[in-house]
């Protein structure tokens, strides 16, 4: 049962309540008469009633006037107004419902429902944002035919989009113009879109598998036509290899996209009409970084993926976000490595699992990929939900080849195209189509937290055998004590001493190199070994867990030179890297001088200087973890200890390979700027030298010759981020200079403000609030916020940790501005507090302080008090 609130306490909804709706809605057409502060919507609903018993039918609405309500042409008074409903009753079992509403889009700060975007109207309705525009069953399990005819002046508003296939357009009088939009597929309310304004637009067009002409559109403010061009071939990409690796094929006339400046998330998949975050589409050599245009091609590719994923079967209820989320994110992925680097994607998502996502698993928001418990459902828009939703998606491929998961993905759309399913039907799906059984494999959709896998070996001289011994358990987390064994694909290989693959081998027959683990000990011999091996484990990050193994400094040195698999020598790296760190973090706590043995250095060494090795991999490996990667090693955070031993490593490194890094930095230089993946590839590795070569005495000088030289946005930012982490002379008239270049451009002004906000100076917080009052800065537009606060809260340990909680009570005065006005954005920022527990006493008072002061607000919003509370109560 749902708990029940006390006064101004929002109600947690729980998935074990999910009920069927009693009625349905088949079709609705939607008339929206667009003006700034009093837009005027009709809904004419095809209403059915599912339930016999039901007599009333209650409608979601937030922030609505109602004018009138008719059941088939009459007028109705038998509603009852909520403070978030609108109940009808007594209609009959069929019958046409209009609906009347009036809005005020250019008040909406929350960026929730219909809202302006600069000089236009556009929407965002997942998860609950339709409700609003107009009273509506705003909920994932009602699909309906939607069509919706846009009215607004046409001068201001001459592009006026809808979802589907346009049918329909005409001119009024005063100046104003009709277009009429038609969705032939049904839909949930959460993907309707509606976008009104004066563009730039980039056409093409794309001739799909089967024939058929696809018109392609992208939308772009004025004068950015010429960063549009990457978008399109991105999103031509996507087609193509959606239908290539999973023979899933476009089904609409017409594909938008629509780049707007405001908006809370990173894109939006309505049906046919996208709308993006403008971060995510506009890019050209001098205004974008490699990291940009990888990014672009990552987030168009997914929001396109979702037209199968995510559209034509969605989700039954919210709590089954990552059936469409974390199985798209795993097509995303795929996609991004199949079109560049396997080995370098693999690295970078697995950052985000062992940094952020496994700081969520241990913080009080911990959670399961289905969630069992809600108050505000934007809430779980998370990296458990999303990333390691994939990884879930990613073990089943492991477990079942790529074959048998293409036939559960066949099978899975068979099923249930056109439908709202869950997270069971998609197993369900694979386990029929390959025969495998998954059984003990469904833990992973509810269970929480991050497993931990201990490793034990031995090696028997005598009869040639080696023995793995292999122990899992998961820790506890809040609402989640006892722990079940989960399935666990677990990726290994063997090397003999000469660095030959060993094949493994139990009772006279091959074994598979994945090994499945689904008891909490399991124990392996394999034999046939006639020397002590060495082991590779959890290759290709195969699970998401933490591998617990004492490898010696000679094995991990000999991983990063033998193992087959690149993810395996940058994981060997890591390992290695791991073991210094912490035991410099011990020395500096002890009082003891920084020390990191010759033999780890050469390694690294032995990388740079790998020709056969790609050089983006190469980046990667002399890629450090980051500080908040390292934090999550410890129950108890030293920031203070982590950033010395952090910044002593790379002045450790740079001095000790300076000579190797000013060789290989000055050999990649380009001629000319290419986004292909041989030249980003140099250039991450040109950049990274850099980065190092800023630690030494030629540092001030080479970056500013290369800021001075620089083309394109890539290597402008890499020299303004090793001034800026450097601290080097340069770094002041590289600031302004850029300040004074790109004031205009808010986008490129982010690159700016997260320099800013990351700025590793004493007086880093005093520089951000001025930073605030620069001209090209609001509060109100999310991208310039989490650019600047957030990379200071989140991204700066040290400085946001000051022991006098300066940077403390500073995120509390931006959270108590946010709430009123844009509380999605404000509950993604709170994050740093809700990990206070893992820190010393004194900075731990200090902020369960200030999310008491946060408590105490009369108005605190659903997305700030889910968050406030777990954190206090745990």
């Amino acid at each position: 049962m749902a708990e029940q609130p006390t006064m101004n306490q929002p109600t947690a909804k729980y998935r074990s309540d999910y009920q069927s709706p009693d009625f349905t809605i088949t079709d609705i057409l939607l008339e929206f008469d667009l003006q700034d502060t009093a837009t005027r919507v009709v809904a004419v609903h095809k209403v059915k009633r599912l339930n016999p018993e039901a007599t009333s039918l209650v409608l979601d609405g937030d922030d609505l006037t109602l004018v009138r309500v008719e059941v088939d042409g009459q007028a109705w008074t038998d509603f009852t107004e909520g403070e978030s409903t609108l109940t009808i009753n007594q209609l009959p079992e069929t019958c046409e419902l209009l609906i009347e509403t009036e809005i005020n889009p250019e008040a909406n700060t929350l960026l929730e429902g219909l809202y302006k975007s600069g000089g236009a109207f556009c929407t965002q309705c997942e998860a609950e944002g339709f409700r609003r525009i107009t009273y509506y069953l705003d909920r994932p399990d009602v699909l309906a035919r939607f069509t919706t005819k846009v009215i607004a002046d046409k001068a201001a508003y001459p592009f006026l989009m809808s979802n589907g296939n346009r049918i329909d357009s005409g001119e009024l009088d005063n100046g104003r113009h009709w277009v009429l939009w038609e969705d032939p597929f049904p839909k949930p309310s959460y993907l309707f879109a509606l976008v009104a304004g004066d563009f730039d637009v980039l056409r093409d067009q794309y001739t799909t598998v089967s024939g058929r002409n696809v018109a392609l559109e992208i939308y772009v403010d004025k004068g950015n036509l010429d960063r549009a061009e990457y978008a399109m071939t991105s999103l031509i990409n996507s087609m193509k290899w959606d239908e290539a690796r999973f023979g899933l094929e476009y089904d609409l006339d017409i594909y938008m996209i629509v780049a707007v400046d405001f908006f809370n998330m990173g894109a939006m998949e309505n049906k046919g009409l996208n709308v993006f975050n403008s971060k995510f589409v506009l890019a050209n050599p001098k205004t974008a970084t490699d990291t940009d245009y990888q990014g672009i091609e990552a987030v168009i590719g997914h929001e396109y993926f979702h037209n199968w994923t995510g559209n034509r079967v969605t989700c039954r209820d919210w709590f089954q976000l990552s059936l469409k989320e974390g199985l798209t994110v795993f097509r995303d992925q795929e996609f991004s490595s199949d079109l560049g680097s396997r080995p370098v994607n693999r690295i970078n998502n697995v950052r985000i699992m062992r940094g952020p996502q496994f700081a969520e698993d241990r913080g009080p928001m911990s959670h399961p990929i289905r969630p069992e418990k809600v108050i505000e459902m934007n809430n779980f828009y998370t990296l458990t939900v999303y990333e390691k939703g994939s990884e879930v998606i990613r073990m089943m491929h492991t477990l079942l080849g790529e074959a048998k998961f293409q036939a559960g993905m066949k099978l899975y759309f068979e099923r249930h195209d056109g439908t709202a399913a869950t997270c069971d039907d998609f197993v369900a799906a694979m386990e029929d189509a390959s025969g495998i059984s998954l059984e003990r494999f469904r833990r992973w959709y509810s269970q929480a937290g991050t497993p931990v896998v201990n490793v034990e070996t031995e090696y028997l001289a005598d009869s040639n055998r080696y023995r793995v011994t292999v122990k899992q358990h998961t820790p506890p987390t809040p609402g989640q004590e006892d722990k079940l064994p989960l399935h666990i694909p677990f990726d290994i290989e063997l090397y003999n001493p000469q660095g030959e693959v060993i094949a493994l081998q139990c009772n006279g027959k091959p074994v598979h190199h994945v090994l499945d683990i689904t008891d909490a000990e399991h124990v392996f011999e394999f034999e046939n070994v006639t020397e002590q091996p060495v082991i590779s484990m959890l290759r290709e990050f195969s699970a998401p867990v933490i591998l617990e193994y004492d490898y010696s400094d000679a094995e991990l040195t000999f991983l990063m030179v033998h193992a087959r698999n690149e993810f395996a020598r940058w994981d060997a790296g890591q390992m290695l890297l791991a073991k210094y760190i912490k035991q410099n973090v011990a020395n500096v706590q002890q009082g003891e001088a920084f020390a990191l043995p010759s033999e780890v250095i050469d390694a690294f060494r032995g990388v740079l200087l790998d020709a056969d090795l790609d050089p983006a991999f190469i980046a990667e490996m002399l890629t450090l973890p980051s500080e908040n990667e390292i934090a999550g090693w410890y129950k108890t955070v030293d920031v203070d200890a982590i950033h010395q031993v952090v910044g002593e490593l790379e002045n450790t490194f740079a001095r000790e390979m300076q000579d190797e890094f000013s060789a290989i930095y000055h050999s990649l230089t380009q001629a000319a700027y290419s986004v292909d993946h041989d030249a980003m590839a140099k250039r991450a590795l040109r950049n990274t030298c850099l980065a190092y070569l800023a630690n030494t005495d030629q540092g001030n000088a080479l970056v500013e010759s290369q800021y001075q030289a620089s083309d394109n946005m890539t290597d402008t930012m890499a020299a303004m981020a090793a001034a800026n982490n450097a601290q080097l002379a340069c770094r002041a008239a590289q600031m302004a200079d850029f300040s004074e270049k790109w004031t205009h451009d808010g986008l490129v002004m982010d690159k700016w403000f997260m320099l800013q906000g990351k700025n590793p100076a004493d007086n880093a917080l005093s520089n951000v609030r001025e930073t605030m009052k620069h001209a090209a800065f609001s509060l109100k537009n999310p991208n310039r916020t989490r650019s600047l606060v957030a990379s200071f809260c989140g991204m700066n340990p040290v400085r946001f940790h000051a022991k006098d909680g300066s940077g403390y009570q500073f995120l509390t005065e931006i959270l108590t501005e946010l709430n009123t006005s844009n509380p999605q954005v404000a509950s993604r920022l709170i994050e740093p507090f809700l990990k206070y527990r893992q820190y010393d006493e004194a900075r731990q008072a200090l902020m369960r302080a200030e999310l008491e002061r946060l408590s105490q607000l009369d108005n605190l919003a659903k997305d700030l008090y889910e968050k406030v509370q777990k954190a206090l109560d745990l």
